[in-house]
C-alpha cells in the first residue's frame, strides 16, 4: 500500500532570506521612485531592473510557502516585469507610471479567511496615514480570524470583504501610523470594483493599550476589570479589535442612509465624515450590548462584545481625540463629541482631577448618541444636501462648542446657502471645534505617548 504524505509549508519568518531580499529591493527601488511610482530618470533604470529582478525572483522562492497566492504572485511578478520593459526590446523603455491592475485582481485574501494564513503583498501603493507616494511596498502578514469571529461574519454580521490581518514585517510606508491595506492605494490603469480591505488589527490593539495604560494613570481612572484584561493581553485585544471593525466596516452601507454617506468624489465639511465614522463605531457598541445579552450566543462572542464597548468608548475618548492634526480631523472630532456627550449625560465625571465613569449607565447614554445620529440620517433622506449639512451641524454644536471665530456657529444666515455648496464648506473652519481645556491639557500630557504608536505592532513593547 502506498502511503501519500502531503507536506505542510513552512511559515515564513521575517529573518526569511527570499523574504529580506524583497524586503531590501523594494525598499531601494523607493529610494528612486517619483511621487507617482515612476522611475523619472533613465539613468536610474539599469539599478531598477537589478532590484526588480530581486523582487521577481524572491517571489518565485517564496510562492511555494503560500501556495494559496500562486497567482497572485505569479501576476505580481509579470506586472514587475512590465513595468520594467522587458520584452520590448528598448534599454531605455520602462519604469513609467506602474500598472499592477493584473496582479491587484489576482490578488483575493477574503477568499481564504483562516487563522494564522499568510500572506506575502508588494505593489506600488501609498500607505494611509503614511506615504502619500505610490511606491513599491511590501508587507508579510497573516490572517487573525478567532472562531467565535468566523461564527458572527456567517450569522447576522455577513462581512465578505473584511480581513482582518497581523503584521510580520514591512517597507518604510508601514512603519508609520498606517493600519490599513486597502485595494484603492495599488496603482493601476482603471479603478476596478473592490472585493477586500485588510485592517491590521494586530497595530490597532498595540495602539491602544499603549495609550489606555497611560491615559488611565494620568486621569487616575480607575479601569474596570475587563478593561484592565486588555491592558494586559495582546492577542485578546486584538480579537477584540477584529469583532469591532468586522460590524464597523458592513455599517458603511447599511441603515437610512442619505444616499452615499461619504458622497465619494464630493467635497463636503469634515464633520460629516464625522458623523458618519461615529455612526458606525456606535453601532458596534449597541450591537455588541445585544450581543452581550443574549445568552444564546457563543460565550467567546459574549465576552468579547464587553470588552468591544470598553475599545470603543476608551478608544474614541483617548486616542482618537487627541491623535493628528487640528486641521479637518474628523476622527478627533468623533472621540471630543462621544466624551462630551457623556459628560454632559453625567456619566462621565472629571472632578477632583479624577476622571470617573458610571458603568451602569454608559449603555444607555452611547446608544442614545448612536439613535440621534440615526434620526440625522433618516430625516436627511427627504431634506436637500445643505440643509442636512446645516442639521448635521447643529447635532454637533448642541454638545460641542465651535470656535468663536466660527461662520457655521452664526448660522445660515451668515453663510452662502443661495451659492453652490462648495461655498459653505468653504467656510468650515480646520479646526472649526477647537479642543476643550480638558483636552488641551490631557493631549500636552500625551503627546509623547501619542507619538510613540508610529510604527508599532503587536510584538512591539507596550
Amino acid at each position: 500500500m502506498t502511503v501519500t504524505i502531503t507536506s505542510v509549508p513552512t511559515r515564513i519568518s521575517a529573518e526569511n532570506p527570499a523574504w529580506i531580499r524583497l524586503k531590501t529591493a523594494a525598499q531601494a527601488l523607493q529610494a528612486l521612485q517619483s511621487q507617482d511610482g515612476s522611475v523619472a530618470d533613465p539613468a536610474n533604470h539599469a539599478e531598477a531592473r537589478v532590484q526588480v529582478a530581486a523582487i521577481t525572483d524572491s517571489l518565485a522562492r517564496l510562492a511555494p510557502l503560500v501556495p494559496h497566492d500562486a497567482d497572485y504572485l505569479e501576476a505580481a511578478a509579470a506586472d514587475f516585469r512590465t513595468w520594467a520593459g522587458e520584452g520590448d526590446g528598448s534599454e531605455s523603455a520602462g519604469f513609467g507610471v506602474p500598472d499592477f491592475l493584473n496582479s491587484l485582481l489576482a490578488f483575493q485574501p477574503q477568499l481564504q479567511r483562516r487563522d494564522g494564513l499568510q500572506h506575502v503583498v508588494v505593489f506600488p501603493m501609498y500607505t494611509q496615514n503614511g506615504s502619500s507616494s505610490r511606491l513599491v511596498e511590501a508587507v508579510l502578514i497573516e490572517v487573525i480570524w478567532p472562531d467565535f469571529v468566523a461564527e458572527l461574519e456567517s450569522g447576522d454580521y455577513s462581512n465578505r470583504l473584511f480581513v482582518p490581518v497581523r503584521f510580520l514585517d514591512f517597507t518604510a510606508g508601514y512603519d508609520t501610523n498606517s493600519a490599513v491595506l486597502f485595494p484603492e492605494t495599488v496603482a493601476v490603469r482603471q479603478t476596478p470594483a473592490f472585493t477586500w480591505g485588510a485592517i491590521f488589527a494586530d497595530r490597532e490593539a498595540a495602539r491602544f493599550r499603549r495609550v489606555l495604560g497611560a491615559a488611565a494613570a494620568t486621569t487616575s481612572l480607575e479601569l474596570p476589570d475587563g478593561a484592565a484584561e486588555l491592558l494586559s493581553d495582546q492577542k485578546l485585544t486584538e480579537a477584540t479589535f477584529v469583532m469591532w471593525d468586522l460590524i464597523h466596516d458592513r455599517t458603511h452601507m447599511r441603515g437610512d442612509l442619505p444616499f452615499d454617506p461619504f458622497m465619494i468624489k464630493q467635497r463636503m465639511p469634515y464633520f460629516l465624515y464625522s458623523l458618519e465614522e461615529l455612526r458606525c463605531d456606535l453601532t458596534a457598541f449597541r450591537e455588541s450590548v445585544r450581543i452581550e445579552k443574549d445568552e444564546a450566543a457563543d460565550p467567546e462572542a459574549r465576552r468579547h462584545a464587553k470588552l468591544v464597548q470598553y475599545a470603543i468608548i476608551f478608544d474614541r475618548i483617548f486616542r482618537f481625540a487627541i491623535t493628528g492634526s487640528r486641521v479637518r480631523n474628523y476622527d478627533g472630532l468623533g472621540g471630543q463629541l462621544l466624551f462630551a456627550w457623556l459628560h454632559q449625560h453625567h456619566v462621565l465625571h472629571w472632578t477632583d482631577s479624577r476622571l470617573t465613569i458610571d458603568w451602569d449607565q454608559v449603555a444607555d447614554a452611547v446608544i442614545a448618541l448612536g439613535a440621534t445620529i440615526d434620526d440625522l440620517y433618516w430625516r436627511s433622506i427627504d431634506r436637500p444636501k445643505m440643509a442636512h449639512w446645516l442639521a448635521a451641524y447643529q447635532l454637533i454644536s448642541a454638545t460641542l462648542t465651535p470656535s468663536p471665530a466660527s461662520v457655521w456657529a452664526k448660522g445660515p444666515d451668515a453663510l452662502p446657502v443661495a451659492g453652490p455648496p462648495r461655498g459653505l464648506t468653504d467656510q468650515v473652519l480646520d479646526d472649526e471645534f477647537p479642543l476643550s481645556m480638558f483636552y488641551e491639557a490631557l493631549e500636552k500630557k500625551m503627546r509623547p505617548v501619542i507619538e510613540s504608536t508610529a510604527g508599532i505592532t503587536g510584538t512591539s513593547d507596550v
